[in-house]
């Protein structure tokens, strides 16, 4: 943890994610990343410089068989306030549109229902669990799929609902975070999800995973190409940033 800690200071540091006073919400799914940002920010507020404090929302979409009762006690345990939102996420994409691609669809009620639930609480900074790796499958999945060389910004602003978006576990990579959640038993929820495994994402991971055993530091490469690349919000050296 102590390993993921520094990672989390220094790219919350390099893109000035937290300023003082910040209110932060984490958007925890249950999932090993969202837990991890969590913790990790519950715990950074300890001695970080910079006051700023942290609570925890998640979005209860319907899914069957997901208990959020261990998430929780978790925030209870980290001094963390928890918010939980039903939505009828999954009765709308698998019940009701039936889709036979539905992580879009989804993705979009999921982003309108946090922001929704962010304003409504006054809440205007939200961390997200993306990491090492998602930026690397998000700018193949662009290059591949759209033709466009682009990826998700380490802080977003979302002038449409005054939302900022941080990501702080950018410099974290996928097997490090996996590792770091069993090594602390985080209370991991499992998504049922009926797309769950069959995603475009899950080709392209399948995909870089099978490149890298053919050109070692693939990832480490991609990702330094998105940093050195003249995308909005990742040069290091932008003043503007």
């Amino acid at each position: 943890m102590q390993h993921i800690l520094g990672l989390v200071r220094r790219c919350v540091e390099d893109y000035h994610m937290i300023e003082p006073g910040d209110r932060i919400a984490v958007g925890v799914s249950g999932g090993k990343d969202s837990l991890l940002t969590l913790v990790a920010l519950a715990r950074l507020r300890q001695f970080y410089p910079v006051p700023f404090t942290v609570e925890a929302i998640t979005l209860e979409m319907g899914m069957p068989g997901m208990d959020f009762s261990p998430v929780a006690a978790l925030c209870r345990e980290l001094d963390v306030p928890y918010h939980r939102v039903s939505v009828p996420v999954y009765q709308i994409v698998f019940e009701e549109r039936r889709e036979k691609n539905p992580c879009s669809l989804c993705a979009k009620l999921r982003r309108g229902s946090l922001n929704t639930a962010l304003t409504e609480r006054g809440i205007t900074k939200i961390a997200l669990g993306h990491h090492y790796d998602d930026a690397v499958e998000t700018l193949l999945m662009n290059l591949l799929f759209e033709g466009r060389i682009g990826c998700f910004q380490p802080v977003t602003y979302l002038d449409r609902t005054g939302v900022t978006q941080i990501r702080p576990l950018l410099y974290c990579r996928e097997d490090e975070i996996r590792r770091t959640v069993e090594r602390m038993d985080l209370p991991v929820v499992k998504n049922p999800c009926p797309a769950d495994g069959a995603s475009r994402r899950q080709e392209i991971k399948e995909l870089i995973n099978h490149l890298e055993g053919k050109y070692p530091h693939l990832k480490q490469k991609l990702f330094g190409a998105v940093q050195r690349y003249p995308l909005y919000g990742w040069n290091l050296d932008d003043p503007e940033r």
